[in-house]
């Protein structure tokens, strides 16, 4: 799958998406880089760790949080688009549920769009990215956690984001999915999740993982947002032992590494 200027390899390894949040109330690292310039020595910073693309998102999707207008939100990000795209050499991801946020996101430069309700919060956002022609990544999430039987409804909702994303002409093979660890989900729904994960593959798309410092490793280890590192490198290991495509992160060298070490152990054969 081409991102930006680069090839990425859906089947043999596991790429890391450095996160970079430019809000002041994300849930573990709000407030750090939400001006321009600090936003951009992070990307510079996470590039120099080994990051193969940067997710910048503009509207924290906390537990609990406030949703903020399209203006607000691409008065936060398209300054720090254009700024990460003329100084890192790396593919940028924008993080948005908003087709009006996607549309100048995507006028400022981004490769790739990462919607976390899979294009069921705006009817407009697949056609967005469709005539863009632009990959994207489409996430699980419902607006309630009740499930009959937990990886078939996951299997089956994301199936109706696929369906939407045909419906709009995106293209399936411009298509990531995510199964939504930390959205819609229990404490117990989500190790299932990522217990699980590999029974995903057979809707025929790459998958993303995204545990980074969630709740899950939290209340796991009885650590918080800050302390959850290790966790979060267990999660890692098994997203490269269930294929996946990408790894989204907070700490990016750490998780290049273990990266790295899990496919070595691993070695050529077939992850499942």
């Amino acid at each position: 799958m081409k991102i930006g200027n680069r090839e990425f390899d859906t089947d043999g390894h596991t790429y890391v998406m450095g996160i970079l949040n430019v809000t002041p109330d994300s849930f573990s690292d709000g407030g750090k880089w939400n001006d321009r310039d600090r936003a951009l020595r992070h990307a510079e910073e996470m590039a120099a760790e080994g990051a193969d693309l940067i997710d910048i998102g503009g509207e924290s999707t906390r537990p609990g949080y406030n949703t903020i207008s399209a203006e607000e939100e691409i008065e936060r990000v398209v300054p720090v688009i254009e700024a990460v795209k003329a100084a890192v050499d790396l593919p940028v991801s924008l993080d948005t549920c908003k087709a009006r946020v996607a549309r100048a996101g995507i006028e400022a430069g981004a490769d790739m769009i990462n919607d976390i309700w899979g294009l069921k919060y705006d009817g407009r956002m697949a056609g967005v990215i469709a005539e863009s022609g632009l990959p994207c990544c489409l996430m699980h999430n419902r607006r309630e956690a009740y499930y009959k039987k937990l990886m078939d409804d996951v299997a089956e909702d994301l199936k109706e984001t696929l369906r939407l994303a045909e419906n709009a002409g995106i293209q399936r093979d411009r298509i990531i999915l995510d199964p939504g660890v930390g959205f819609a989900k229990n404490y117990e729904q989500n190790l299932e999740v990522i217990r699980r994960l590999g029974e995903l593959g057979r809707l025929g798309c790459p998958l993303l993982l995204g545990c980074s410092r969630k709740s899950v490793i939290g209340l796991s280890l009885n650590l918080p947002p800050d302390q959850r590192l290790e966790g979060t490198l267990v999660t890692t290991v098994f997203g490269v032992m269930a294929g996946c495509m990408f790894v989204r992160v907070h700490d990016v060298r750490e998780n290049v590494r273990a990266v790295r070490m899990a496919e070595a152990v691993l070695g050529p054969v077939i992850r499942s």
